[in-house]
Formats: C-alpha cells, structure tokens, sequence
C-alpha cells in the first residue's frame, strides 16, 4: 500500500522538480532580456563595457544552473522553450554535455540546434561527393535536405557532433561510430561485416605536420556502395584522394574505389614520410661524425633521433594497419577482379617500405650509440682533468698539512725570518712543487706514449 502511494508520488515530485528548474531558466531569460534592452536604451560613458559585464552575469547564471542539471532535464527544458530562447540556453552548455543532451532531444528540436547553432568545433565538416561527368564532385551538406538531391559514392565526416552522426546515419539507415571511440576498439572488432552486408573497417592513417607526428583513427563503412568515413582530424591522404579525382575522369566509380585509392595514398604518404626521415638522419649523420662533439649538440642530436624513430614506427604501425585492412577485404570476396589486382599492388608497395623502416631502426641503433658514446667521451675528458688538478694539488696538500700542525711564525723565527716573508716563501714553495709535479705528469704520459709507440714496432698501423 505505501510503495504503491510512493510509486504514485515520484512522477509528481520529478515533474514539480522540472517544473521549478524549467521557471528558473524562464525567469533567468527574461531578466537577461529586460536588462538588455534597458542597457541598449540608455545613453551612457563605456556603454559597451556595461553591457558586456550584464551578459556575462546573467548568462553565467543561467549557464550554471543548466550544467548542474542532468541530461533527462536538460533535454526536457530546451524542448518546452522557445525556439529565441532555446538556441540562447543552448550555447551556454558545455561542449563535454552537448552530444549527452542532443541524443535525448525530439528530433525536430535536435536538428534545429545542430542546423542553427554557432556551438560546435570549428573542426567540424560534412562532406558529399557524388559522380558529375565522371569525375568526383564534393557538395557541402548543412542538413539533411541537402543529401536528398545527390546520389553520393563517398560521404566524409570530420569531428561529427552527435547530433550530425544520427542525422545523417538515420537519412542512409546506418549506425555512424563516435570518432573518439575508435582508438578503444579491439583489434579483432575492426574489421567486420554485418549481417545486413555493412562492411566496417577501422584503420590508422598517419598525420606528419608541424614535427608532430601521430596517427588518426578512421572509421569506413561500406554499405549500398556508398562509403562512409568518420575521424577527429582533416588528413593530407583525403585531400590528396579529393584533388585527384575531382580533376581525372573516370579515377574512381563507386565506394569501394575511393577506399582503395585512400589506402593507396596512404602509402604513397608513408614513403614519403620516410623519405624524410631518411633526410633527417643523414643531417644527424653527418653531425655525429665530426670528432669534436659538444653536448649541447648531442642533446639535439638525440633529440632528432628521438623524433625519427617516433614517426618510423608509426609508419610501421600505419602500413602494419592498411595491409590488415585490404587483406581483410580480399578474402571477404568483395572486390571485382580489377579492384583485386589494384590491392595487390598496394601490398606490393607495403612491404617494400618494410625493408626501409627495418634499416632506419637499425640506423637509429647506431646513431643513438654514437651520441652516447660522445657523452662519454666528454665526460671522461672533465674527469681526467679534475685527477690532473686533484693530483697537482696532492703536494700541495701535504705541505700545507705539515705547515698547520704548529704555529708557522714560530717555525721560522729562530731564522730571524718574519712571519709575511715566511708565508711568501712557503706559497712560493707550493706553487714550485704543483708546476713541477704537472711537469712529470706529462713527461710520465709522454714516456708512455713513446713506449707504446715502440712496442708496436715500425710500420705498424698506430
């Protein structure tokens, strides 16, 4: 009996509960607006500094109490505002909760946002391309209407928001990944093919830009001929695949080309970043030859090192990826015999890169030894001349001790010597003894040399 009056209680307790929240947000719109049209009227010194200052408190108030709300809410609130007021709440949410919140709005009001709103990365882009005289033709897409006047082969997302991917993916009756989700997967769960006959692939394409090398995960998806590719980043390997098929008729016909020909221009991309690397190392090289190394520039020395085998063994990781993903595709039978031999060739090019990044690893090996090797060179060299002036000193130190055992003015005065004159000769006597103890150091080093020299005998090598 009173779990079913408490069953009955807490509909109306979460909706007196949203009710509360959905008049504070009302009531926080309506002041920002009556505040705005009262500064906008008055006349006043620095009027821009006032109004800016209003803004952000009164947005700053209202942005906080949406962040505090769970998504449920969140979502029901934006629904029951106006459409003004609804994209103004909307920018005052954070970027981490917006695809939270998108995937919980009616789809009318989802699309409004996502079409109208300044609240998403700049990095974002959505990308059709179609047939047109044989070539490929990119058309910009903004919302859905735009996909329904063009037959694409190729549809390109980049940092979709959530709100895009389940626009577009409801349009052509698929499931879109989350980019960010790509790297998470399992190596057995990135290739596969659906039941409904999607073929899903999810590979690594390298970025080389800036001396920072990494590598972007990217989702393809085969489905009615159309491919689909999802990531987080604009790559050198699609723009290079866009420019050659806008400008040559007839380079791909269907989905399945332009996958092939992007794992193609990744390896071109590959060898061209080691190419590079090659460039690199023989700089390093030719630095880490000079005898008189400092270690300043073996610090950059092995900082360039460093930076090479980084971007060697993303290539390595990169190509290790496309051979995966077109062996993949060959024995799941879904090429025709042409784009069978275009595969084969790319591996063929594959593992022609192998040969080089296992030379450049070894190249690496070497360098990296050589630097050290330089390190300890320098070091070696500071302490030996640390030992040559701990040595000199040793006399020194000795006769030093002999003259601090007793007073040395008592020492001398039996000579009618005074005590400056005494100190004088004792420093002068000191002096004596380091410059001659150096002296016989390196006539011992020369003696030895001499030695060493004979011991080899003439006419051989030294």
């Amino acid at each position: 009996m009173e779990s079913d009056k408490e069953s009955g209680q807490t509909p109306k307790l979460e909706f007196d509960r949203l009710t509360e929240h959905l008049h504070e947000v009302q009531r926080l719109l309506s002041r920002h607006r009556l505040v705005e049209n009262l500064v906008n009227r008055q006349e006043m010194p620095k009027h821009g500094l006032v109004e800016s200052l209003v803004h952000r408190q009164n947005l700053g108030e209202l942005g906080a109490l949406l962040n505090r709300l769970d998504a449920v809410d969140a979502a029901r609130i934006l629904e029951a505002l106006p459409p003004a007021d609804r994209l103004l709440a909307w920018e005052q949410i954070r970027q981490d909760r917006l695809d939270g919140i998108l995937l919980l709005l009616i789809d009318a009001v989802r699309e409004e946002l996502v079409n109208s709103s300044t609240h998403q990365s700049e990095k974002i882009s959505l990308n059709a391309f179609d047939l047109h005289n044989g070539r490929l033709r990119q058309v910009k897409v903004v919302n859905k209407a735009d996909l329904a006047d063009i037959k694409p082969i190729w549809v390109d997302l980049v940092a979709p928001s959530a709100g895009m991917r389940y626009w577009v993916g409801e349009f052509f009756g698929i499931d879109l990944p989350d980019p960010g989700s790509l790297t998470d997967l399992e190596a057995s769960a990135r290739f596969y093919v659906e039941d409904n006959g999607e073929i899903h692939l999810h590979s690594d394409f390298l970025l080389d830009a800036d001396n920072d090398a990494k590598n972007i995960a990217v989702a393809f998806i085969l489905h009615k001929d159309i491919l689909f590719s999802v990531r987080t980043e604009e790559l050198p390997v699609f723009r290079l695949q866009r420019l050659r098929a806008r400008t040559q008729p007839g380079y791909v016909a269907e989905g399945k080309d332009v996958l092939l020909d992007l794992y193609a221009a990744d390896a071109e991309y590959s060898a061209d970043a080691l190419e590079d690397v090659y460039a690199d190392l023989e700089s390093v090289g030719n630095t880490v030859l000079n005898p008189h190394v400092t270690d300043d520039a073996a610090a950059q020395i092995l900082s360039e090192i460093a930076r090479g085998e980084d971007l060697n063994g993303r290539i390595r990781r990169n190509v290790l990826e496309t051979r995966r993903a077109l062996s993949f595709l060959m024995r799941a039978k879904v090429l025709s015999a042409q784009q069978q031999d275009e595969a084969l060739q790319i591996m063929r090019d594959i593992e022609s890169l192998d040969g080089h990044t296992t030379f450049l690893f070894g190249k690496i090996n070497f360098l990296m030894d050589a630097t050290v090797g330089f390190i300890n060179i320098n070091q070696n060299k500071r302490v030996s001349k640390l030992t040559t002036i701990s040595v000199i000193f040793v006399p020194i130190n000795i006769l030093a001790g002999i003259g601090g055992m007793s007073e040395f003015s008592m020492m001398t005065k039996d000579f009618n010597i005074g005590w400056p004159a005494a100190y004088a000769g004792f420093l002068l006597g000191s002096a004596l003894v380091g410059w001659a103890t150096y002296h016989a150091l390196k006539l011992f080093e020369a003696r030895e040399a001499r030695r060493l020299l004979e011991a080899k005998g003439p006419g051989k090598p030294a």
